[in-house]
C-alpha cells in the first residue's frame, strides 16, 4: 500500500512540477519562435521589395536610355542622310564607341511603306518589308515602341526598340534597333540571390521576355500569373516542388507591358534571424530537458526522504512498542526472580543443614554415605545455578552491571552446548569443539557470558535449519582470550553485517525474533572490556569472533 502510495505521489509531483515549469516555458518559446517567424517573413518581403524596386529603375533606366539615343538620332539626322548604308554603319559604329557598348545588335531606317532602306548590323536585312509585322502600326501609332520578344526574319528571339520621324514632306519613317539579348538577360539576372533565386521579365500573357534560371526559355509560357501582381511591388509566398517555401516579388516596368519577376526559396536568405530561430529552438529544447531531468532528481530524492522518514517512524512506533513489552517482561521477570529466590534460600539452608548432618559419625559410616554427599552438592550448584538464573533476570529488569569472578571460558561453553544439545540433535546439526588446552580463567560474569555463547550458538542453529555443523573454537592470542562460534548456514549479506548490531534489527520471520539478542549481547561483551566481531560470505557460513581480556583492573 505505502510502495504504491509513494509511487502515485512520486507520479504526482513530477507531472504537476513539470506542467508548472515548463509549460510555460514552452508557451513563452512558441511565441518567440512565432514572433522570430513573423520577422524573419517581413525581412524577406521587403528585401524582395527593396530588390524589386532598384532592379526595375535599373531596367527601365536601360530601356529609357536607348530609346533617348534612337529619338535623338531622329531629331538630329535627316531621314535622307540616313537611308544611305553607309552613314548609318558609320553613326551606329560612333554610337557604340561614345557609349561604350550600347547594348544594340543593330540598327535600320524603315519608309512609311516598311522597306528598310538602310541597315547596320551582323544580319542580311536590307530590303525586307516589315508593313506586316505587328509592331510596325505600333510604332506608327504611339510614336515610340518597345516590343515583346518575337522571332522575326531572323528567326532568333529578340525584342526592338523604335522610334517614328518625319521627313520634310510629312511623311513618316521608323528608326528600329535591336537590344542584344546577352546584355539585356545579364541585365535581369542581376537580381538572382543565392543559388536557387531567379529574375527574368514575362508580358501580360505571362510568356518570357528573358530566359529564366530555371524551368522554361524565351517565348515559353511561364506559371506566373501577371494579372495577380498589382501596382507597386507585389510579393507572394508558396511552397515549391521542391517542398521548400519560395517568396515571388512582380513590379511593373514603365511601358506597363513587362513584369520584373524575381523570386529566391527562403533559406537561401535566412541569415542572422534564420540563425537566431535556431538558436532559440536549441535554448528552448535543452531547458525543458535539463528541468525534466532536474525534477525527476528531486521529486525522486524528495519523496525517498519522505520513505525513509515514513520508515524510521515506524522503526521508531515498533521499538516504542518493543520497549513497552520488554518494561513489562522485566517487571515480571523481576517478580519472578523475588518469588523464585525465597525457595532457593529455603532449599540452600536445608542443603546446608543436610550437609552439616552428614558430618556426624553416625552418618559416616553409612553405606550411601557418598551417594548422599554427591547428591547434596548437585542440590547446591544447581541451587546456585538457579540463584544466578534470577540474578540476571534482575539484571535484565534493572540493567545491572557485571559481576566479575574468575571464569573457565571452556567450561561455560560446555554447559552452554550441553543445554542446546538437545535442540541440536532434533534439526540434525552437530556441535564441533575446539578447545585449547589450559586456558587462564579470566575475571567476566559466568552467567552473561553464558548468555551471549546462548544467543550465538541458537542464532547458529536457527541459521542452520537442519543438517550442518557448528564448530566453536577457543584459543589464546596474546593478552586475550579468543572464542568463535562458526556455522555453515547460508552467511549474512554486507548490508545486513552493518546492522546485525542494532536494536531491534532480524533477518527472522514476524514473531521468531525480537532482534535483541545480538545487541545484547554486543551491550555485554563490551561491559565486559571485550569485543564481537562477525565475518560471513553470502553462502559460506557465519563466524562470530570474540575477544576477552584476561585481566582486568
Amino acid at each position: 500500500m505505502k510502495q504504491s502510495f509513494y509511487k502515485n505521489l512520486r507520479i504526482k509531483l513530477i507531472a504537476i512540477t513539470l506542467t508548472v515549469s515548463i509549460v510555460p516555458l514552452i508557451i513563452l518559446g512558441a511565441a518567440i519562435y512565432y514572433e522570430f517567424d513573423r520577422l524573419y517573413k517581413e525581412r524577406v518581403e521587403d528585401q524582395l521589395r527593396t530588390l524589386s524596386r532598384s532592379q526595375s529603375n535599373v531596367v527601365n533606366i536601360f530601356l529609357r536610355e536607348r530609346t533617348s539615343i534612337l529619338s535623338l538620332i531622329v531629331e538630329t539626322q535627316t531621314f535622307e542622310s540616313l537611308s544611305h548604308q553607309e552613314n548609318l554603319s558609320q553613326l551606329f559604329l560612333k554610337v557604340n564607341q561614345l557609349t561604350e557598348g550600347l547594348g544594340l545588335v543593330d540598327i535600320g531606317v524603315i519608309d512609311k511603306d516598311g522597306n528598310q532602306l538602310a541597315y547596320a548590323g551582323p544580319y542580311h536585312l536590307q530590303g525586307y518589308n516589315y508593313y506586316q509585322q505587328p509592331w510596325f502600326d505600333q510604332v506608327l501609332r504611339r510614336g515610340k515602341y518597345i516590343s515583346n520578344a518575337f522571332m522575326g526574319y531572323r528567326q532568333v528571339p529578340h525584342v526592338i526598340i523604335a522610334v517614328k520621324g518625319t521627313t520634310a514632306n510629312n511623311e513618316s519613317w521608323i528608326l528600329r534597333a535591336t537590344l542584344d539579348s546577352e546584355v539585356f538577360n545579364r541585365l535581369v539576372r542581376g537580381a538572382q540571390v543565392g543559388i536557387s533565386g531567379d529574375a527574368y521579365i514575362v508580358n501580360r500573357e505571362s510568356v518570357f521576355q528573358t530566359d529564366p534560371r530555371f524551368g522554361g526559355a524565351i517565348l515559353g509560357v511561364s506559371g506566373i500569373e501577371a494579372q495577380r501582381f498589382g501596382e507597386g511591388v507585389t510579393v507572394t509566398r508558396e511552397v515549391d516542388a521542391t517542398g521548400h517555401i519560395r517568396y515571388t516579388s512582380g513590379a511593373w516596368l514603365e511601358n506597363r507591358e513587362w513584369l520584373l519577376v524575381i523570386s529566391q526559396v527562403a533559406s537561401q536568405e535566412s541569415g542572422w534571424m534564420g540563425k537566431a530561430q535556431n538558436t532559440e529552438i536549441l535554448i528552448i529544447s535543452i531547458g525543458c530537458v535539463v528541468i525534466f531531468f532536474a525534477i525527476v532528481l528531486i521529486s525522486n530524492t524528495l519523496v525517498t526522504h519522505l520513505e525513509e522518514a515514513d520508515q524510521k517512524v515506524t522503526e521508531l512506533n515498533s521499538q516504542l512498542i518493543q520497549q513497552d513489552k520488554l518494561a513489562a517482561l522485566g517487571k515480571m521477570a523481576a517478580g519472578i526472580a523475588h518469588e523464585i529466590n525465597n525457595p532457593l534460600a529455603v532449599i540452600g539452608e536445608k542443603a546446608g543443614w543436610m550437609e552439616d548432618l552428614l558430618g556426624e559419625e553416625e552418618f559416616r559410616g553409612s553405606e550411601n554415605y557418598k551417594e548422599f554427599s554427591d547428591s547434596i552438592t548437585k542440590i547446591q550448584e544447581h541451587v546456585d545455578r538457579a540463584r544466578k538464573i534470577t540474578h540476571n533476570m534482575l539484571g535484565f529488569a534493572r540493567r545491572m552491571e557485571p559481576r566479575l569472578d574468575k571464569v573457565d571460558t571452556n567450561q561455560v561453553l560446555h554447559q552452554t552446548i550441553d543445554i542446546l544439545s538437545h535442540q541440536a540433535r532434533i534439526n540434525n546439526i552437530s556441535i564441533v569443539t575446539h578447545f585449547a588446552d589450559n586456558l587462564p580463567l579470566i575475571p567476566s560474569d559466568q552467567s552473561q557470558l553464558q548468555q551471549v555463547f546462548m544467543n550465538l550458538i541458537n542464532n547458529a542453529i536457527d541459521a542452520i535449519g537442519n543438517d550442518g555443523v557448528i564448530d566453536i573454537a577457543t584459543r589464546l592470542e596474546k593478552d586475550d582470550i579468543q572464542i568463535t562460534v562458526h556455522d555453515n548456514g547460508p552467511g549474512i549479506s554486507e548490508t545486513n553485517q552493518k546492522k546485525i548490531f542494532d536494536p531491534f534489527f532480524t533477518t527472522k520471520a514476524n514473531g521468531k525474533g525480537t532482534g535483541l539478542g545480538l545487541s545484547i549481547s554486543y551491550t555485554i561483551i563490551e561491559k565486559l572490556g571485550g569485543h564481537i566481531a562477525v565475518e560471513s560470505h553470502e553462502n559460506e557460513g557465519t563466524t562470530f569472533i570474540i575477544s576477552l581480556p584476561r585481566e582486568r583492573e
